[in-house]
């Protein structure tokens, strides 16, 4: 397909696809999230074809033309992926050199050795916060949970006591911090600033994961008393690495995406001149794109070379990194163009129209659209992607701190009770050896506590800024 056609594809799916009054429109919203959730739950169909079935019975229940319903849906997956595809398969490479380096392992283990019991559950959370900021949540899980059995059977702690802060800390960069794809694509779909959302998100997560984390860990130990299981701990392989990268240089490379972005919307807050030419500079290289792409560049060298790596070993790192993120990207496209088929059917207008007779808040609408979707689907993804595709007319007017602000309401609200459609309860209750009774005492509740924290903190800031 031509640019030129691509150009007009999105222009015309801009326009509205259907006239439906808003009880039409609300019916079509709920039969196809409906869609959606029966797909995913009761059909085991994967998450990238639900959404399209889902887009496409949007459309037919609105009274939308097919052409016009399937215009609308390819033009929000081709431009979802435009802005975050990229910027997924970067964060990938970067994460999937930190693991294979033993980067990862590198900090875990230098943190542990300056770290004993009361300070455990600090070290933990601080530790799963560091690795979480360059790595998919699921991935950061497959690193992390590992050492937590390690760490808890090595010695003698309540599982819950150790598990508990770590995955609080994945949780909260997943749902919060921009490179993670749910936060990406509402920063997208809202026109918010990254750098501006980027340090936000920080303030909120850091009070967020300290409540959620050491400090919900305390009851979680009481309620689940629970040793690692024998046959979970494992049985670390022998090394096939001759070095590993420094702490410093490890932690320096994870940290530089988050310093760059952080540095340009810095620059935006005190030059707020686009004809600086500091503020130029900083425009380029804050940017996700080449953030990460420096970042990527950078790691080659401190975490490859420094292991020791050969040049067609990076090349394979590279190549490795990029095949797991197929579904993740087909999922957050079809997302984008479920996106754009609410919008496009005036679904945005309604809930303008439903806000303004409500009053309710903007930040606490996006918060409950999310919260639905989360606990009906099961995904933090789908549901940031849906309810910022929702919610979008409302940032429309917004400063740009409260854009971002809006961006990470939605983030929390997509936290919001993980239950047993949600992946990440499965793959926690049996890595920990619980049953579904104990997980939803621990994972869920925390993942609960993060929400709704998180929110309050969002409100907070939402009145000094």
């Amino acid at each position: 397909m031509t640019s030129l056609s691509v150009e007009m594809l999105a222009a015309d799916a801009a326009e509205p696809i259907t006239s439906a009054g808003n009880a039409q429109l609300g019916i079509a919203v709920l039969a196809g999230i409906a869609v959606i959730v029966l797909l995913i739950t009761k059909l085991k169909m994967h998450a990238f074809l639900a959404l399209t079935i889902g887009s496409l019975a949007l459309g037919s229940f609105a009274g939308a033309a097919p052409a016009d319903t399937i215009a609308s849906f390819t033009a929000g997956l081709g431009s979802t992926v435009a802005g975050v595809g990229v910027l997924i398969a970067l964060g990938a490479i970067l994460g999937k050199l930190l693991a294979d380096s033993g980067g990862a392992d590198q900090v875990v283990d230098t943190i542990l050795a300056k770290a004993s019991g009361r300070a455990m559950p600090w070290a933990m959370v601080l530790i799963a916060s560091i690795i979480g900021l360059p790595l998919f949540f699921e991935v950061g899980i497959v690193l992390m949970i590992p050492v937590v059995l390690l760490v808890a059977k090595r010695g003698n702690y309540s599982l819950m006591r150790i598990g508990i802060p770590a995955l609080a800390g994945l949780s909260v960069m997943h749902g919060l911090i921009p490179p993670h794809p749910g936060p990406l694509v509402a920063i997208d779909a809202l026109d918010a600033n990254l750098g501006v959302t980027l340090a936000l998100g920080v303030l909120v997560a850091i009070p967020t994961v300290i409540i959620a984390g050491p400090v919900f860990s305390r009851y979680a130990a009481r309620w689940v008393d629970i040793k690692p299981p024998e046959n979970m701990i494992p049985q670390r392989p022998s090394e096939d690495l001759d070095r590993r990268p420094s702490f410093g240089a490890t932690l320096a490379t994870i940290l530089l995406p988050v310093v760059l972005m952080l540095l340009n919307a810095l620059v935006e807050i005190v030059v707020d001149n686009p004809e600086n030419g500091l503020q130029k500079v900083t425009m380029v290289i804050g940017s996700p794109l080449i953030a990460l792409l420096a970042a990527v560049l950078v790691g080659m060298f401190t975490l490859g070379r420094a292991a020791g790596f050969t040049k067609d070993r990076l090349a394979g790192t590279v190549e490795k990194s990029l095949a797991p993120i197929a579904g993740i990207l087909l999922i957050v496209g079809a997302g984008g163009g479920f996106k754009q088929t609410l919008i496009d059917a005036g679904v945005g207008q309604m809930i303008l129209d439903f806000s303004e007779n409500w009053s309710i808040p903007a930040l606490l609408l996006g918060w409950l659209i999310a919260v639905a979707i989360r606990l009906a689907t099961g995904s933090a993804t789908v549901a940031t992607i849906s309810a910022a595709g929702l919610v979008a007319p409302l940032a429309a007017d917004m400063s740009t701190s409260h854009a971002a602000l809006l961006v990470l309401a939605v983030g929390a609200g997509s936290l919001f009770f993980s239950h047993v459609n949600d992946a990440g309860f499965w793959l926690v209750k049996e890595y920990f050896g619980m049953n579904v009774g104990q997980t939803i005492k621990t994972w869920s509740v925390m993942e609960t506590i993060i929400s709704v924290v998180a929110m309050a903190f969002i409100l907070l800031l939402s009145l000094l800024l």
